[in-house]
């Protein structure tokens, strides 16, 4: 009876520890800098006493709470351990599951959402606060490598902004791309504010086979070739749908399935931080070093809306980041050469 009580108790604290958590979460729109830096520390806080595998990769790296009084002394956890374990804040059953893409089920990322209507709602607020309300555009999706897979964080995210738009002609679109070019003239025709979400293969395959000068139209590329095209410079490939649809610019989305928030690009090549989505770059053979701004480094996201699993995430990507809080992708990285994957792999047994 008494080890019942005592769970009971645990529990308590925990859900009052989650619930403090969440409504300082819901105080960052403000956008604040002390306030966010606050935010941070706490959810540090939280996620070690709660998350295991986090906690346990802090411990390796010789890093406790004591230690952690400033936001860039927080250790951020390499993006593979999401191959190999569930990372969760806590214990719980997941809402739904997100899965990167990947070739077989041993490669893939697995992210276990506790409650999608946050990932949800997050997403269409930070949509509306680099481009204003999702219910005020037209969202058409050409997303097929995604579309056909389960679990994929982005499908979800679009499909939510077709359901908030008050434009009917929302919608996905496969491979059907005369639907879709009618679709575009139609929205051309009637001016309706239209964004076109697209992976850059099928873009290419589509402009193709179809011509249309659309000058307001607001493209939105997100991810990669997907292996189905050879691999582009991102300032190439928007000079080419450019010069093809008459734009003056092309968006882009960075996101990933590990995360629950997004930053996007402003027509140029660099992506522009939010209060949900902060950016710092790292030394790669020291994961607790920063690295200075201007300066190729490994880039660390720290996601204030990933509550539930871990918000201090390691990624594979090189970056560089600025005095003014943009940052731009420099490729990717050979996991092999990072100090941080390695004391995963080694310390934890992967």
């Amino acid at each position: 009876m008494h080890l019942l009580q005592l769970s009971d108790i645990m529990d308590s604290v925990f859900v009052q520890h989650r619930d403090q958590i969440y409504k300082k979460f819901s105080a960052l729109n403000s956008g604040h800098h002390l306030l966010l830096e606050g935010y941070f520390l706490g959810l540090f806080q939280f996620q070690y006493k709660y998350n295991d595998i986090y906690r346990d990769y802090c411990n390796n790296l010789g890093v406790s709470p004591s230690k952690v009084l400033k936001i860039d002394q927080i250790p951020y956890l390499p993006i593979s351990a999401f191959k190999h374990y569930e990372v969760k804040t806590g214990t719980y059953k997941a809402e739904e599951i997100f899965y990167s893409s990947g070739t077989t089920s041993t490669n893939r990322s697995h992210h276990h959402v506790r409650d999608l209507t946050h990932y949800l709602q997050n997403t269409a607020l930070i949509w509306q606060n680099y481009f204003g309300p999702v219910a005020e555009f037209c969202f058409l999706a050409l997303l097929p490598g995604y579309l056909e897979r389960e679990g994929s964080s982005l499908i979800s995210m679009v499909d939510h902004f077709i359901k908030l738009s008050k434009y009917d002609e929302s919608g996905f679109y496969l491979r059907n791309h005369d639907d879709l070019y009618q679709k575009l003239l139609h929205c051309k025709q009637q001016n309706i504010p239209t964004v076109l979400f697209g992976v850059p293969y099928a873009l290419l395959d589509y402009i193709e086979q179809y011509a249309l000068s659309y000058p307001n139209l607001m493209i939105v590329e997100t991810g990669g070739m997907k292996g189905k095209r050879v691999e582009m410079p991102k300032e190439a490939l928007h000079e080419i749908l450019k010069k093809h649809f008459g734009l003056p610019h092309i968006y882009s989305e960075y996101g990933m399935t590990e995360l629950l928030s997004q930053a996007y690009n402003k027509g140029d090549q660099l992506f522009h931080q939010n209060q949900y989505f902060n950016v710092t770059t790292h030394q790669i053979n020291d994961p607790l070093s920063n690295e200075k701004f201007g300066k190729s480094g490994i880039l660390c996201i720290a996601d204030a809306a990933n509550i539930d699993s871990c918000a201090f995430i390691q990624t594979e990507d090189m970056g560089r980041v600025f005095h003014d809080g943009t940052f731009e992708i420099l490729g990717r990285l050979d996991i092999s050469d990072i100090r941080g994957c390695n004391l995963l792999v080694e310390e934890l047994g992967m």
